[in-house]
């Protein structure tokens, strides 16, 4: 009896440890792999993801096949066990996906915390990923009485990081969590009396929350802001304000955050500020408009600012899974500029490409407005991914820089991949070239010709085992046949850092001193190349509206004699130019010659004037493109429309099915566009929103015509009809409940924002839509894209349509091409 009675103490004993523990760590899974491609295009291919959707994927057992592989073979799950870290490693799901499974012996709501992996199916729910293995995508999830189920796809990484999974317990309904801050510094001499912080707010209810409120409170200075709408099952990283101006004394001070509901506290963190010294680096924050979010930039300061001369602005862009504070430290304070490193979203982000992109942009005008640098003297330079970024922002942007300076970098995403891998470099069939066009911003090689106007100095290790010398010697023997103003050094015996001088080399600022940006008017000669004018479209006084073939390359090559009073040259796939005639004098006759047609005359009318002119067989006069047009503003493509504070509007119309995937596919977007790009998303119901309260915001609208009742509202003179089973295209309609389409088109009632649609015809056509790879940096998305579910088994050939609108927005004057 006493025997008995102790065992049962014992398991009473373990059964409340087991009930009241705070972490469940997952050991055991299976893996599978490979069965998946996904990159930096708008094609992939998941035969688990195909299985799911189709409802034929059998229950996960050792040795059984999941499919064939491209040889034939057998790809079957295997047994997969967590180390001592609770890390999941090795071959046996490279390209594949971790089985993971838990029994909760009731319903009920937990954190599910995955870590290494890129995205994950919750019981058939898609999920974001935690690509980075920081640990701070914390997804509430409920589970279900007995057996709960998670595939958890990873990338070709398992050997080398692997994927970890716990669960955990939360004991409030919403929380804070500031694992992942973004925070600024109290920085003498400059306003501190408005410093935003970027912290995750966690809502485990089934209804979304809103009316919160964020009180900061630091030296006994209290702020308080609103907080905006917290999604049902989500987190979302907010901004919270506060007061440093009464704060004198360097060194870290402690701010309280409350979180306040209804006028009461629900929950309380700590976040330390950091007051830092005169001369010293430092961190500061701003509202992005991107998307509203809490961004930061980081500064090496002017060491001896004389109120007599402007600094000169030396731009830096970081490595991967470099911190922009990281990559200010780098750099000792300079006495004629001011360091500004901005942060690509992530330490990772977007490889300095679209988003991170626009984050450069953003802050290069913060760094303009703040530090009023000399306008001739800005320059960029970069390291590794920032490397990569000094090639792309100087191809692309030449005429803010006066000279640029990439060290360890690589030119291109086609021959240089990261997680996402790299851009295909040639198409196998028509459908896959048009899509493949989308890609050709990010295609540096064949935008060299812009270095001409900037000076450009190389810098490389020689035993870089990182990113290879070879790149470095492969631009330098580019540029060697037609630049006149580059430098190139290698450095013996440097591997990919080789100390701060892998950014910090005084040769570098000394080759800057000598360059400046000159005066627009007093440039003669512009060779300019660009695929997209809604990223770039103008070089000094010339700029590129409208392109003949989208997404082509165009070119012009200009000159001006302001003796002779003439511009001619010749141009590429232009259909409308913009010339400035500021270097004229008013009332002086222009003679403008283009690609050995008909000269034009023009009398100048006013200073600073700008003319248009048009392309058919023939150039004549034109005008700037009316916004119901592509133009530099809004020209496309399918990404075009994740910007402007861009909101998701998710369809609740037509069936249960439908409008669950549209909640779900919304969330699991911004969940991506969180954790990827540091971002902060509205995401609205249909039945809530009203286009006067998102006035000219950029929107993602998640269902079709018959589910999403905002389509009328957005999408007025749409060329696209989708409604269930039918998708209509100009006058071409296909038919079936399986299709998938992205398309672009400008927002009725806005002159700048766009819609990106993410749509299907059914139930199969919406799950395909599923995957968001467009977040990877330099993916190609082309105006429109329509697709079978059949692609994530069979690839390219079921992709039924691709291409892109004309400059009016429509199918009859655009470019597709159907399989």
């Amino acid at each position: 009896m006493k025997r008995i009675f102790f065992t049962l103490i014992l398991l009473t004993h373990v059964l409340y440890s087991a009930f009241s523990q705070k972490v469940y760590h997952f050991e055991d899974g299976l893996g599978v792999g490979p069965c998946h491609q996904y990159g930096r295009e708008a094609l992939y291919t998941d035969q688990l993801a195909y299985q799911l959707y189709q409802g034929t994927l059998a229950k996960p057992k050792e040795g059984t096949t999941l499919v064939k592989g491209a040889k034939g073979e057998d790809i079957q799950w295997k047994k997969v066990k967590a180390d001592s870290t609770h890390r999941f490693r090795g071959d046996a799901f490279s390209n594949g996906y971790v089985y993971l499974t838990y029994d909760s012996p009731k319903a009920q709501t937990v954190l599910l915390t995955l870590t290494g992996h890129d995205m994950a199916y919750v019981n058939g729910v898609p999920r974001g990923g935690d690509m980075y293995r920081y640990g701070w995508m914390h997804l509430p999830v409920t589970l279900k009485k007995g057996t709960n189920e998670i595939y958890a796809r990873v990338a070709r990484f398992g050997r080398y990081g692997g994927i970890t999974a716990n669960l955990t317990f939360p004991e409030k309904p919403v929380m804070l969590h500031t694992e992942d801050l973004t925070v600024p510094d109290v920085v003498p001499g400059l306003r501190n009396d408005s410093l935003w912080v970027g912290l995750v707010v966690i809502n485990t209810t089934a209804k979304p929350i809103s009316g919160l409120q964020l009180k900061t409170t630091i030296a006994g200075k209290e702020t308080t802001v609103a907080v905006p709408v917290i999604p049902a099952m989500a987190s979302r990283k907010v901004g919270a304000l506060l007061t440093g101006a009464h704060i004198t004394q360097a060194g870290k001070n402690d701010a309280s955050v409350r979180l306040i509901m209804g006028g009461k506290s629900v929950d309380e963190a700590t976040v330390s500020i950091e007051a830092t010294e005169t001369g010293k680096q430092y961190r500061r924050t701003f509202i992005s408009d991107l998307d509203g979010s809490v961004q930061y930039y980081a500064v090496s300061p002017w060491i001896k600012p004389d109120p007599k001369v402007k600094p000169a602005l030396f731009f830096s862009v970081h490595g991967a899974e470099v911190q922009a504070i990281s990559q200010a430290r780098a750099y000792k304070p300079k006495d004629w500029g001011v360091v500004v490193a901005p942060t690509n979203r992530r330490p990772r982000g977007f490889n300095w490409e679209d988003w991170g992109r626009m984050d450069a942009l953003e802050v290069l005008g913060i760094a303009k407005r703040e530090y009023q640098p000399d306008p001739e003297r800005i320059y960029l330079t970069g390291h590794s991914m920032g490397g990569h970024g000094t090639w792309f922002l100087g191809a692309t942007y030449p005429e803010k820089w006066a000279a640029i300076a990439p060290s360890a970098g690589y030119p291109t995403l086609a021959s240089y991949g990261s997680h996402d891998g790299m851009i295909p470099d040639s198409a196998g069939s028509p459908v896959e070239s048009i899509m493949l066009r989308a890609s050709n911003p990010s295609n540096v090689l064949a935008l060299t010709s812009n270095y001409k106007s900037l000076g450009v100095y190389i810098a490389h290790g020689d035993a870089d085992k990182t990113v290879s010398v070879n790149y470095a010697r492969q631009m330098r023997d580019i540029l060697s046949k037609f630049h006149r103003d580059f430098s190139y050094y290698e450095h013996i015996g440097g591997e990919h850092w080789y100390g701060d001088i892998s950014v910090d080399w005084p040769p570098i600022f000394n080759f800057f001193s000598w360059h400046t940006i000159p005066q627009d008017t007093a440039v003669a000669a512009i060779d300019f190349k660009t695929a997209n004018p809604g990223i770039s479209s103008t070089m000094r006084w010339a700029g590129i509206h409208q392109q003949q073939s989208a997404l082509n390359y165009s070119r012009i090559q200009l000159s001006l004699d302001k003796k002779a009073n003439t511009i001619s040259g010749k141009t590429e796939n232009v259909a409308l130019l913009s010339l400035n005639l500021n270097a004229f004098a008013t009332g002086t006759t222009v003679k403008i010659t283009l690609d050995s047609l008909a000269a034009m005359e023009y009398k100048v009318k006013s200073a600073n004037e700008t003319v248009y002119l048009k392309k058919d067989q023939q150039w004549s006069w034109g005008a700037a493109a009316p916004a119901g047009q592509k133009n530099p503003l809004r020209n496309g493509t399918f990404k075009d429309a994740f910007k402007n504070r861009m909101v998701f509007v998710y369809g609740t119309g037509g069936g249960q099915e439908e409008s669950r995937w549209a909640l779900e596919k919304a969330r699991y977007d911004a969940e991506t566009w969180y954790y990827r790009g540091n971002g902060s998303i509205d995401l609205v119901a249909d039945k809530d929103f009203n286009p006067e309260n998102f006035k000219d915001r950029g929107v993602i609208l998640y269902g079709n015509e018959s589910t999403n009742s905002a389509w009328g509202k957005l999408l007025k003179n749409c060329p696209i009809s989708v409604t269930n089973n039918k998708m209509v295209i100009g006058g071409k309609t296909l038919t079936g409940d399986n299709l998938a389409a992205y398309f672009v088109y400008p927002r009725a009632g806005s002159e700048t924002a766009s819609v990106s649609v993410i749509t299907g015809t059914g139930k199969k056509g919406f799950q395909a839509a599923n995957a968001n790879q467009y977040f990877s940096g330099g993916s190609g998305f082309p105006d429109l894209m329509v697709f079978s579910a059949e692609m994530l088994k069979s690839g390219i050939k079921e992709v039924k349509m691709a291409g892109f609108f004309g400059n009016d927005w429509s199918v009859e004057k655009g470019e597709f091409v159907n399989n």
